[in-house]
């Protein structure tokens, strides 16, 4: 349950797939806490905009946005800083983030204001210090990585760490992600993870569900044909394998192609009727 709510696949409304995406990026798992930040990260700037600025969404996710995500997005400090409900010590923050202008030469006199009228000088950037630095660490790597040529990219591919990989292997650069999948470094656990990932292109899919070393574990082919990225004739071949928990599970899965769940269904009444008992010959 939470490798899905990590890669956003979770049947919920768009407010509690953020929730659920800001909570398990701050997992103890390295590998959820990675992947639900980037699947937050690529999620699409109108629906985080529209979150952020919604009064109802969960103060637990603006803290998190106002330290993660909006430093580095003026997009989503706007949303944020429009939200009636926006704690005071956090808009003061984002306030002192914003790029000074001509026409805003005194930028640091209002929180001070605020302060002294009672109200918290903002501290959180001050208490989470370390994750200040995770984040700020995720987003010189990003820039890093940005900023290499083919080649280079390719190579870290092969010898790089994870986070490096989880951003190589959404490259548009076929040859970038085949060198990820082709990484002596990578894990079971990250091809899982790649399997689910809706932010990559249909050839990695392909290539994962090609590879007779991925396709030994289970739990990827599930995650394969689950994922709504998935080309349907990688998918189709895949229902064999599924047992019967995950088939049914597959029909409630309303994000792949109607063919995926129509089979399923075909599949679940043919078992059910292959084990309904037998009348021996000629009785009724």
């Amino acid at each position: 349950m939470r490798r899905k709510g990590a890669a956003g696949e979770l049947p919920v409304s768009l407010e509690e797939k953020i929730e659920i995406l800001a909570l398990l990026s701050q997992d103890h798992d390295e590998t959820i806490r990675n992947t639900a930040f980037y699947t937050l990260q690529t999620l699409d700037a109108g629906e985080l905009q529209q979150a952020l600025s919604n009064p109802a969404t969960s103060p637990a996710v603006l803290d998190f946005a106002a330290l993660h995500l909006a430093p580095q997005r003026q997009d989503l400090m706007e949303a944020m800083l429009r939200n009636p409900q926006l704690p005071e010590d956090v808009r003061v923050s984002l306030g002192s983030l914003r790029p000074a202008t001509a026409t805003e030469p005194v930028e640091g006199p209002p929180p001070a204001a605020d302060s002294s009228a009672g109200l918290p000088a903002p501290p959180t950037p001050i208490d989470l210090a370390p994750e200040e630095k995770d984040d700020k660490k995720r987003v010189t790597l990003l820039q890093k990585i940005n900023s290499m040529t083919p080649s280079e990219k390719i190579k870290t591919a092969l010898t790089g760490n994870m986070e490096e990989r989880l951003l190589l292997i959404r490259d548009s650069n076929k040859l970038v992600a085949r060198a990820v999948l082709g990484s002596p470094k990578l894990t079971d656990q990250e091809v899982e993870n790649i399997a689910c990932m809706k932010n990559v292109t249909e050839e990695v899919l392909r290539l994962i569900s090609m590879s007779r070393k991925f396709m030994k574990s289970y739990a990827v082919k599930r995650q394969l044909i689950n994922n709504p990225r998935t080309p349907i004739d990688v998918g189709l071949p895949l229902l064999n394998h599924l047992n019967e928990r995950d088939l049914k599970g597959l029909m409630l899965n309303k994000n792949i192609a109607e063919t995926l769940r129509s089979m399923a269904l075909k599949m679940i009444k043919q078992k059910a009727e292959a084990n309904k008992p037998k009348l021996p010959a000629g009785k009724h």
